[in-house]
């Protein structure tokens, strides 16, 4: 075989091997979800929605929250989000009173 013939077979063997690892690769990064192992995706279990948080008896604040919530907890705290019904209802009446003190202000 002549070289130039040898070239030629192997450059397009090169070219549709790396074409199919393309095509391969951007299907599995269209279609597939994130791989997680069942057992560690919280997002999809109800058990741990309901069982109480590990740390419930520790510390004050975890008392009434699930696990999930306990996982959560941190991101809560940083955005400022109530952490408890308490905390909820304070707010909404903070809420009514400075809407209250602002009707008042317009009369």
């Amino acid at each position: 075989m002549k070289k130039s013939t040898k070239g030629l077979i192997v450059g397009s063997l090169v070219s549709a091997g790396g074409a199919a690892l393309a095509t391969a690769a951007i299907k599995k990064k269209k279609g597939d979800d994130p791989e997680v192992i069942e057992d560690t995706d919280m997002r999809n279990s109800k058990k741990i929605d309901q069982r109480e948080s590990p740390d419930a008896d520790k510390t004050d604040e975890e008392k009434g929250l699930t696990e999930l919530d306990h996982a959560y907890r941190a991101e809560w705290s940083a955005n400022g989000f109530p952490q408890t019904h308490q905390a909820m209802e304070e707010l909404k009446e903070e809420d009514e009173k400075d809407e209250n003190d602002e009707e008042d202000k317009k009369e």
